[in-house]
């Protein structure tokens, strides 16, 4: 199948993209793949979400119906110790964490309602069809094929088999979210890298409540940095009251932690047993849970934005402000820019050669600034809660986000893992059920499912590796800093092996990016599996 321009990914930056080019030019050809099973399926975030973005796309958009229901009403940051909470007084707030102008939204909701602006502008939408193989026409891209389906776990055409689509386009956008399967490959044959710093990541994880009357605050944001993390472990917590009596609630964990012991998800339920968060959701009741990887590098970890015939947007490139807590509002702008470049390369009569001036514009645009103003957030934050909530204050409060110096981040967060005899095991609680729940019903509540006769999606490049090494020096951490319980050692009559349950992966991405030898290599399942995040 043949158009002008591919898109891989229904995210709002593949979303944005699409509607910016049928917009441009009416008559341009457009398609959008989406793995997910609708549009929004895979969708996860907080999310406070800043309209500036989306105002350059739809300036009508209230009139329009977009789902952006409840302004941000009050913000809170807290400090929590074990027992207490500091409140940060509103004068010593960085502009980073004032929310007024913003809206709670539910980020799956709002792709959904994007996906049938596009639909009616013309742009043809494929959900449940994975992109999982680069199309070249020399060195440059010229789309993507699709995932054949119906394909047993050995690799033999079942009853139900049909064979994967060519995509092929002028240009192709790849927005498939933060380490998407093309998007690594992609940056590994281009070399898109070569002068950035290592993407960092962080895993984050949420639940979707229904709470009672009482404990309701439409427009409510809070925050939390301090325990149950210790003060070296990058993270925090969030909590957003959207419409309808629902809260969001979540935790972000750094993945460059050290200790192989520590388990993000049980961090994550830990913490709704403080007070001040306790307190929001008893009483209430857990509808929904999910989990997904978060690039956090900022402006150095930008890799190579634009090669021949294609671009990399949204997530998939990095475009995130930690400082902020947002990426929908960058993701949609970046969008926007490559869109904007690819019509003006079509009607010049350009075809698959490097879009220059997709990150020239980005250069030159206030997301290029407003990242360049949070350069540092996360730098220092790495460097513990205490140093690093000083001199993110000093860097923001005082510098305005313009010190004359940038810091780096060292190691790629793979690297940062201690051994087992260098670390100290962590005792978490086992769960109530009413509060604090374990991994097998929490994705229960996000809806996975996958065709389980088909290849494995999560495959190893050497089989012994998970327990010669992973298990031998670092205790087996897969075990852990999977939110899914997608891999377990179990015994077995030759000694420990690691069995992998693919199908309760949510697709967060989390062991292709902190598995300490990189021996898991995440690939896209059949599509139409994963989650089925409603509301999210």
């Amino acid at each position: 199948m043949q158009y002008d321009i591919v898109v891989v990914g229904g995210g709002p930056a593949g979303l944005a993209a699409a509607i910016r080019l049928k917009q441009l030019a009416p008559e341009t050809s457009v398609c959008l793949l989406e793995k997910g099973s609708e549009i929004g399926a895979h969708i996860l975030s907080g999310a406070v979400m800043d309209p500036r973005a989306l105002s350059e796309l739809f300036p009508d958009w209230k009139e329009k119906g977009a789902p952006l229901n409840v302004p941000v009403s009050e913000d809170r940051f807290l400090f929590l110790t074990e027992t207490g909470a500091f409140r940060t007084p509103e004068f010593l707030l960085p502009a980073c964490f004032k929310n007024h102008g913003n809206y709670v939204i539910s980020l799956g909701n709002l792709c959904r309602w994007l996906g049938q602006q596009a639909e009616a502008l013309g742009v043809e939408v494929f959900p449940g069809f994975a992109a999982t193989e680069l199309l070249f026409e020399g060195n440059a891209v010229k789309g993507v094929a699709t995932g054949d389906m119906g394909v047993g776990k050995s690799g033999e055409k079942t009853a139900a088999y049909q064979p994967g689509m060519e995509l092929h386009g002028k240009y192709t956008f790849f927005a498939e979210g933060a380490r998407g399967q093309l998007g690594r490959e992609l940056e590994a044959r281009y070399a898109l890298r070569e002068g950035a710093d290592a993407q960092v990541y962080g895993i984050g994880l949420k639940e979707l409540w229904e709470v009672k009357t009482a404990n309701h605050q439409p427009g409510l944001v809070i925050h939390t940095a301090g325990w149950p993390l210790k003060a070296d472990v990058y993270g925090g917590s969030f909590l957003y009251h959207q419409e309808n009596r629902q809260v969001a609630v979540g935790y972000v964990v750094g993945l460059g932690y050290e200790n192989p012991y520590l388990s993000p998800f049980e961090e994550f339920q830990r913490l709704k047993t403080h007070p001040a968060i306790r307190s929001f959701l008893e009483g209430g009741k857990r509808i929904s849970y999910g989990a997904r990887a978060i690039a956090a590098g900022g402006l150095q970890s930008l890799p190579r934005l634009a090669f021949p015939g294609g671009v990399l947007i949204g997530d998939e490139a990095g475009f995130l402000n930690a400082s902020r807590i947002k990426g929908s509002h960058c993701a949609i702008k970046s969008g926007l820019l490559a869109a904007e470049a690819a019509i003006s390369a079509l009607k010049a009569r350009r075809a698959r050669n490097e879009l220059s001036a997709y990150p020239e514009s980005f250069r030159a645009s206030w997301l290029h600034e407003e990242l360049h103003r949070a350069r540092n957030f996360k730098p220092w934050m790495s460097k513990g809660l205490y140093l690093g909530s000083f001199m993110v204050g000093m860097d923001q409060i005082v510098f305005r986000g313009k010190a004359p110096w940038t810091l780096h981040h060292g190691h790629a967060d793979h690297e940062t893992l201690k051994t087992k005899d260098q670390s100290k095991p962590i005792g978490y609680a086992k769960p109530d059920g009413v509060l604090t729940f374990d991994r097998l019903s929490s994705v229960f509540v996000s809806n996975t499912n996958h065709n389980e006769d088909q290849p494995p999606h999560l495959t190893l490049k050497d089989p012994s590796i998970p327990v010669k090494v992973n298990l031998a020096k670092y205790a087996g951490p897969e075990s852990r800093y999977c939110p899914a319980q997608v891999y377990e050692f179990v015994d077995a009559d030759g000694g420990p092996r690691l069995q992998i349950n693919a199908q309760n992966c949510v697709h967060c991405k989390t062991c292709d990016i902190k598995d300490p030898t990189q021996n898991i290599v995440w690939v896209a399942p059949e599509g139409g599996g994963g989650p089925n995040y409603p509301n999210m």
